[in-house]
This record gives C-alpha cells, sequence and structure tokens, in this order.
C-alpha cells in the first residue's frame, strides 16, 4: 500500500493541510486551502454534488447531448438554471446566458464508395469498416476522380527545414497521409515524442485544402494516432461545422480515413511497399511518391443548419482597474449524441467526457459565489458546444469574443474528470508553455502533490480540446489532465485505467456513471483549478508565454492592437 508524501513544512497554513489526507471521501472533502485561499469556497466541492451533475447530464433522457437535439434543450438550460440559481450575471453582454452558434449539420450517405483502381484492377473499400470519408463543404454532393499521391506526413516546418511536399503540385490530387508526426530518430525536432500541431488530423486536412488537394486520406494506425478504428469509425454519421459565408469552399473536396490494411493493399496495387515508404517518410530528404493509382469516390450528403449554443456566466471582479480583464473557465457540454448501436445502446452518454467537466465547471461556479469579495478580475463560466465536432464551440467564442480576447488572462478547460480516486500528482498537458506552470505547480505544492507533464504526448492532446482555440489565438491556457499516480495502487495503475478507458469506454454508450467510481480525486482537483484561477484573478501580472513557446507571437501581436 503506497503511502502519502506530506507537505513540506514551509508555514503553518501548508503544515496544517495534512488534514485533508483524513477528510477526502465521496460525499465531501475539506482540504485546509492555501494560506490565500478562502475556506468556505474551497471547502464547498463534494462528491455527491458532482455525481449529481453528472448522472442528470449523462441520463438517457440527455440523448447524448448531441448539438441541434433534445439533448442540448436540455443541457443548456439545466446549466443556465444552475448559473441562476446562484445569481450570477448573464455572460452575454445582450442579457442573455446564451451565446449562438450557427452551424451545418452534413449528413454523408452510408451507401458511398470508395475505390481505388490501376492497370485494369479495382478495388472497393467498405464504408466504415475499411474508410471513412466526409466533405465539409456545404453541398449535397461531390465526386473525387483524382489520381493518388503519397506525401509522407504532410507537414511544412520551415523552423524544422522540413517540407515533405518539395514543391511538387499537388493540386486536384488525392494525398495519402500519415497519422502524427515524422517519428525522427537522428534529431530532437518535432517535439521529439511530444506531438506537435503538424501531426494532428486537422493540420493535414488544412495543408491540403491551403495546396489545393482534391482529398486527403489519413492511413490510420492505433498507436500513433492515440485512439482506435472504432473511434475513427463514428465520423459516419452528421458532422457539424461552422457556418461560413464561402460554404466551406476553401476546403478539400474530401477529407477521410482509411485502415493500415487497406493502405498496404493500396500501396501493393502500385507497386510500392508501405512500410518501406513509412520509414522513407521519417526522414527530411523525404520526396512525394505518386502511385499510379486513381481514387474515386462519390459524396451525397443530406443538410440542415442549426442553431446552436455556448452557455456563459459572468461573475464581475471586485477591483475597478482590473475588472476589464477576465479568466475563464472552459468545459464543453456537448457530446456524441444518438449514433451505432454497441452492445444494446445507441445512447453515448459522456458520462466522463464530459458531463463530468460541466460538473465541475458548475461547482468552481459556486464556489466562487462563496466568496465575500470577489478577485479582482472578472471570472466567466463557459460552456461551449460542438467540441466533438472539432471545437467549433470555442472556435466561434475566439473568433467571435464576448470579452476582449487581449484582456483575457487565462484560459482553464476541464475536459473530463478523474473518476478513480486521489493522486499524488496532477498532469499539465502543455507544460512549459507559460508562467501558469508556477501558478499550477504552488497551488499543488499547497495540496502536497506535484505537476507532472503529459504522461502521453505523442497523442496531441494539447490541440484536442477547448483551450487549443484560444491559445491559438494567443491566450494561457492551463489544460488538466488527471493524474496518474494514485495513492494505493501500483505505480503503473494509472496508465493502465487511462488505456482501459480510451479502449473500452472512450467515445463509446459505455461512458457512463460507474458503481465504482471515487470521486475524492475529482473534488481536490477541481479545488486545484479553483485556486489556480481565483490566483490569476488577483495577481498583479497577466500570465505570459514563455521564451519559444507555440503561441507567444500570437500574444504578442494582438496586445499591440488591442481590441480583439
Amino acid at each position: 500500500m503506497e503511502t502519502f508524501r506530506p507537505f513540506r513544512r514551509l508555514c503553518p497554513a501548508a503544515e496544517a493541510a495534512i488534514s485533508f489526507v483524513l477528510l477526502l471521501a465521496l460525499g465531501g472533502c475539506t482540504p485546509t486551502p492555501s494560506p490565500t485561499a478562502p475556506r468556505e469556497a474551497t471547502h464547498s466541492f463534494t462528491g455527491a454534488n458532482l455525481l449529481t451533475h453528472i448522472k442528470v447530464l449523462s441520463s438517457d433522457e440527455y440523448e447524448g447531448r448531441g448539438p441541434g437535439s433534445k439533448g442540448e434543450e436540455l443541457s443548456l438550460r439545466y446549466i443556465e438554471d444552475q448559473f441562476r440559481g446562484m445569481n450570477l450575471e448573464p455572460g452575454n453582454p445582450d442579457g442573455t446566458f446564451l451565446q449562438k452558434v450557427p452551424l451545418v449539420g452534413i449528413t454523408p450517405d452510408p451507401a458511398m464508395s470508395l475505390g481505388f483502381s490501376a492497370n485494369g484492377k479495382k478495388v472497393d473499400l467498405k464504408f466504415q469498416q475499411e474508410f471513412v470519408a466526409w466533405t465539409k463543404r456545404v453541398t449535397k454532393n461531390v465526386s473525387v476522380d483524382a489520381d493518388t499521391i503519397f506525401v509522407g506526413y504532410a507537414a511544412q516546418a520551415p523552423e524544422y527545414k522540413w517540407d515533405d511536399f518539395k514543391g511538387v503540385d499537388v493540386k486536384g490530387k488525392m494525398l495519402i497521409v500519415l497519422v502524427n508526426d515524422p517519428p525522427v530518430e537522428d534529431e530532437d525536432i518535432f517535439g521529439g515524442k511530444a506531438m506537435t500541431y503538424y501531426g494532428r488530423w486537422t493540420y493535414k486536412y488544412e495543408k491540403a485544402a491551403e495546396l489545393g488537394a482534391a482529398g486527403c486520406l489519413i492511413v490510420h494506425e492505433e498507436g500513433p494516432a492515440g485512439y482506435p478504428w472504432a473511434v475513427v469509425a463514428q465520423k459516419s454519421g452528421e458532422q457539424f461545422d461552422l457556418v461560413t459565408p464561402d460554404k466551406n469552399a476553401g476546403r478539400a473536396a474530401v477529407e477521410g480515413w482509411i485502415t493500415r490494411e487497406q493502405a498496404e493493399k493500396l500501396f501493393k496495387m502500385a507497386g510500392k511497399d508501405f512500410e518501406t515508404l513509412k520509414k522513407a517518410a521519417a526522414h527530411r530528404d523525404f520526396q512525394p511518391v505518386p502511385l499510379g493509382v486513381r481514387t474515386q469516390i462519390f459524396i451525397q450528403n443530406t443538410l440542415r443548419e442549426i442553431q446552436s449554443n455556448n452557455v456563459i456566466a459572468k461573475l464581475t471582479g471586485s477591483e475597478p482597474q482590473l475588472q476589464h480583464q477576465y479568466v475563464i473557465y472552459t468545459a464543453h457540454w456537448d457530446h456524441l449524441g444518438i449514433g451505432p448501436e454497441v452492445n444494446g445502446d445507441k445512447i453515448y452518454h459522456g458520462a466522463v467526457d464530459n458531463a463530468s467537466g460541466v460538473a465541475a465547471l458548475i461547482e468552481i461556479a459556486r464556489a466562487y459565489r462563496k466568496l465575500e469579495v470577489p478577485p479582482k478580475r472578472s471570472i466567466l463560466f463557459l460552456s461551449v458546444t460542438a467540441e466533438e465536432q472539432g471545437l467549433l464551440g470555442s472556435r466561434y467564442y475566439a473568433e467571435h469574443p464576448l470579452y476582449p480576447l487581449t484582456s483575457t488572462a487565462a484560459v482553464i478547460n476541464m475536459d473530463g474528470l478523474n473518476v478513480l480516486g486521489r493522486t499524488r500528482d496532477i498532469v499539465m498537458i502543455g507544460r512549459g508553455n507559460s508562467t501558469l506552470d508556477e501558478v499550477v505547480s504552488g497551488v499543488a505544492r499547497d495540496q502536497g502533490r506535484t505537476v507532472k507533464p503529459d504522461p502521453e504526448p505523442e497523442k496531441g492532446y494539447f490541440y484536442r480540446s477547448d483551450h487549443f482555440e484560444f491559445s491559438k489565438q494567443g491566450v494561457p491556457a492551463f489544460d488538466p489532465g488527471e493524474g496518474v499516480e494514485y495513492t494505493g495502487h501500483p505505480a503503473a495503475w494509472g496508465l493502465e485505467m487511462r488505456n482501459r478507458y480510451t479502449s473500452e469506454d472512450y467515445h463509446k454508450p459505455s461512458d457512463k456513471v460507474k458503481n465504482d467510481w471515487d470521486l475524492s480525486g475529482a473534488v481536490e482537483d477541481c479545488q486545484l483549478y479553483f485556486l489556480v484561477g481565483y490566483r490569476v484573478a488577483n495577481e498583479p501580472k497577466l500570465p505570459e508565454w514563455k521564451p519559444n513557446a507555440e503561441f507567444k507571437a500570437k500574444r504578442e501581436a494582438m496586445l499591440k492592437s488591442p481590441g480583439k
């Protein structure tokens, strides 16, 4: 049985905080807060309250909380009612708790066909089983009949002197692309083991569109992707995108995935070996490889435009000179709605992902309302739509902010709580990017915990949740993950349980409340998120990006042109 490591004896308040070890429990936790923390607010978190919200939001009645569904209506009403019940201010300057987010739903006909042909031979792939594809163009159908070219990892990274295209014209062609970053062994580039944005599937589709390709098919491999084919196969039903004036005409006509097995068959048809070319693509001198194969695909769509919503509440800061600066807490309310049946269940409940994050958002808002004096800066509580569709709600807010991003101090994002018990650590996704590191480390230290970097950096979690849309605009962000050093368990248990969740429950109907949940760790994490935001809201200086951080230049440019 592993034992808890106590606080260092720094000060009486920190020493007294050891008592929280004895008081953590599912029904409530009462750890001694940090010396500057408001005691009543920190004590307000309970596992029972968190569980109540999670059970409601992940219930059958909410039907998986898909955008534009009954589940959206119920979710918006529930979250808004919670905010109203706390007497929080409406977060939208128009006097409401909602920010309208116009979306278009695009549903491809599952009878679509994808075929590869060469030398009089043709191979047709099976939809969902061997490929998934769609178009984000707002049109009733698209058709592509194009030459096919393998472009490695489709990365153009001038800072690394890396270009997978080498000036080859790919206009009108179908690109075959590998997932993740090039696994370069002899140089410390592309973040080493950690994924950069060049490795994200969104980047690869964006690059295909930029270069005028007809389409882009990514080869799925579970290890580099970070999730099994079953997760990709869910992209077979309705997908949403933001409504744009050009109806997404600038996107590649076709985006999609194929299995590695089918990629191997495709390369064999072209007289090539997949594994050989995959290894070649991990080197700077890689050249695009025309495969001498035609790709034919026809997609027919059903379209609908909907009005979805972000939910937002506000707590005005107490300092007149600082109350026009903001700390934003975010958590997406949506999940996948009703989808393909798995083990007799069609409702994708999303209990961990992300009813738990919304529960944290609500309870953190409740903690702030227990303060006798609000923090100096204002606090925004933002629950966004369509995260599962590509971070659309947060992207819409970041592109149409209700409060200037130049005045936004930081974003604290909650996407999935720890439901397995207390940990001796807290994971900080993107650690090393900003001065939020020191704030998080200080709060964790007062809790007797350590801060760890992402234990799975190759999966690119920093680019996979709502804080990223704010970071792209230059706003420093804290994206916490659950710790991995669980008290009372072997060292490897935390990662084993994380991997089990990914393989068994992630984006599946089985993501439900479980009888063996222990929310004592979730309570402690919520206290940490609350205290991080509280300190940022009271500190004299705004958080800053560290030298060489990916988004430092964006922040500096934004601050030079205030108003956004």
